[in-house]
């Protein structure tokens, strides 16, 4: 029996071919060999492609991990005890904040802008402790932000329950994509929602009200016919028909100009019907969203007026405070009321923290306050001194907000490795969805990079998540070779289109290099570039802030952090500088359209 055997060539893989019956036995051991050493080969390859260091130029960036630290001193400084929490409830860019109740559940909203998915919604069992059940617009045919700037999109949504047919509503005004004002539904606020339902009315920041009767009434802000003044607005009513979801009649204007239209009041809005005994009561912000923000009152006894101002408006404000007092807290107004089982008034409502240099990064936040409605009209217990930063909890309740379920607040740790399928309900992208660019692999987050960057007002491929702090830090750990300087991939602190920074890698004629750039105005620069050796490691982001003093470090090969540029002014990531509504958000980015 001859046990020869002769070696093949074929294709480039080697064969072996055997001579006889332990030949044919030990070539078959052979060939299961062959293809485990295979099967191995190419296993390693998916991984060493997807999401390591050891990979070639052509690789998909890919995020290993991303840690978020707060480090406030109003925090530090004033530590809860047993009986006490945070407020604001919802720290970063949660504005425009309105509540529901059925029975003992509450579903907060908040304005969402150009974010996607839209309008997040949070559930609490009492008032104090919070999580985010989801979002209410999450498909493409309830979201349209194709093109839309970072301060359109969606506003002001307003949640109502409805007791007659058992159905929760939200309103809002979409700018951008063709929607307006429309309304979804649903009976369970924690599931899905219904397509938008467009409404026949302009204006914005629409509400519902429905009386004791199941009646329905639409409020909203609009245009007066004839403006007397720049900010002059009025707020009107709408007969609201909860068969076809549309408004009808005429409409009626139930307020001109404010509490007081001979003192020229500017921006009434965001206005809200309550019933408490006979009265009507309507509650508006005035002053626009800034330094001037307030709430007020006015109260009817009859849904479509006339409304009589309080005299003792406004009833929330932080504008007639002295600037230099201690934890300040500004622009307070845009408010929402809600009872609770046994009779007891809260408010929810934005403000904002502003930095030592007084800037807002961080945006407008959602905070509570218990309502005093012993009198005639309620008042925002405290909300006319200076905003403490914690409160007591309602009678029976204990804090959770540290236990990991439930919404943190103060300073706390956000911390993903992306080991999980479905991302964590915090993170979010930009006008259009993240399942188009991210997907969770077993090594990372790996980002197909779209040919954008972030200077256009298209959705880039870019993860978000809020800045919520204004002393913090926000690091990541990523593995990519990039393969030409139109390619980029790292972190970012993005105001809007025209306002941030990008701390990332690309790949120059003479190497890899580390970049901070900075754009201002929609005018970019390269602040500082360090060179770097291609590494098999991951290279290691970081951003830390400590007020309006930003600073932008890497490191390789698990050596310390190098600053690269120095200290950087975070003064265009503010409402101040760069405008609009939002704060400063983070970002995990990647392009392959650099243009520097």
């Amino acid at each position: 029996m001859s046990t020869g055997y002769k070696i093949e060539e074929q294709d480039e893989l080697h064969y072996v071919t055997f001579n006889g019956d332990a030949g044919r036995a030990c070539a078959e051991q052979r060939r299961m060999a062959i293809w485990k050493n295979l099967l191995l080969f190419f296993l390693l390859s998916v991984v060493l492609t997807s999401c390591t260091g050891g990979i070639t130029p052509t690789d998909k960036p890919c995020f290993t991990q991303f840690t978020y630290q707060g480090d406030d001193a109003v925090y530090r400084e004033n530590p809860l005890a047993a009986d006490a929490f945070y407020s604001p409830i919802l720290q970063g860019c949660y504005p425009d904040p309105s509540i529901a109740r059925k029975g003992d559940d509450y579903y907060l909203v908040c304005s969402s802008f150009a974010f996607y998915p839209g309008v997040p919604i949070f559930h609490s069992n009492d008032l104090v402790n919070w999580e985010q059940t989801g979002h209410v617009l999450s498909r493409p045919s309830q979201l349209k932000l194709e093109n839309a700037g970072m301060s359109k999109g969606v506003y002001a949504p307003h949640i109502i329950y409805n007791p007659h047919n058992d159905t929760f509503y939200m309103i809002t005004t979409h700018i951008g994509g063709g929607l307006g004002n429309m309304v979804v539904k649903t009976k369970d606020p924690a599931g899905e929602w219904s397509d938008p339902i467009k409404q026949n009315f302009d204006g914005i920041d629409p509400s519902l009200f429905f009386d004791d009767d199941g009646k329905g009434y639409i409020i909203h802000n609009d245009a007066p016919d004839k403006a007397l003044y720049e900010g002059h607005r009025v707020i009107k009513i709408w007969d609201y028909d909860t068969k076809t979801d549309q408004v009808s009649g005429i409409p009626q204007v139930i307020v001109n100009g404010g509490i007081d239209i001979t003192k020229n009041p500017i921006w009434i809005e965001a206005p809200h019907i309550y019933k408490k005994g006979e009265w009507y009561y309507l509650m508006c912000a005035e002053g626009g969203t800034g330094d001037e923000h307030s709430e007020v009152i006015f109260r009817s006894s009859s849904v479509k007026g006339p409304y009589i101002p309080a005299e003792n408006n406004p009833i929330l404000t932080q504008r007639h405070l002295p600037d230099d007092r201690p934890n300040k807290v500004v622009w307070a107004g845009h408010a929402d009321l809600i009872t609770t089982p046994e009779g007891k008034y809260y408010g929810v409502f934005l403000a904002s923290r502003p930095n030592k240099a007084n800037r807002i990064n961080t945006g407008r936040e959602t905070y509570i306050l218990p309502v005093d409605w012993s009198d005639e009209f309620p008042v925002f217990e405290g909300g006319l001194e200076p905003l403490t930063p914690k409160l007591k909890v309602p009678a029976g309740v204990k804090n959770k907000t540290d236990s990991g379920k439930f919404f943190p607040n103060g300073n706390f740790i956000f911390e993903d490795n992306f080991k999980t399928r479905r991302l964590d309900k915090r993170w979010f992208a930009l006008r259009d969805t993240y399942e188009k660019f991210a997907s969770v692999t077993k090594n990372g987050l790996q980002i197909s990079p779209f040919d954008r960057n972030i200077k256009t007002e298209q959705a880039p491929s870019m993860l978000c998540y809020r800045q919520q702090h204004n002393a913090f830090s926000a690091s990541t750990s990523l593995y990519y070779k990039p393969a030409s300087e139109k390619d980029l991939a790292g972190m970012v602190c993005y105001q809007k289109e025209t306002f941030n920074y990008v701390l990332g890698i690309t790949k120059y004629e003479d190497g890899y290099y580390v970049v901070l750039k900075r754009t201002a105005n929609g005018e970019s620069t390269i602040v500082a570039s360090d060179k770097i050796e291609p590494i098999a490691q991951a290279l290691k982001l970081q951003i830390k802030a400590e007020g309006d003093d930003y600073y932008f470090n890497y490191a390789v090969r698990n050596n310390d952090y190098i600053n690269l540029g120095g200290k950087m002014s975070g003064d265009i990531l503010s409402t101040n500088v760069a405008g609009g509504f939002i704060g400063c958000v983070i970002g995990l980015y990647a392009t392959s359209g650099n243009d520097e």
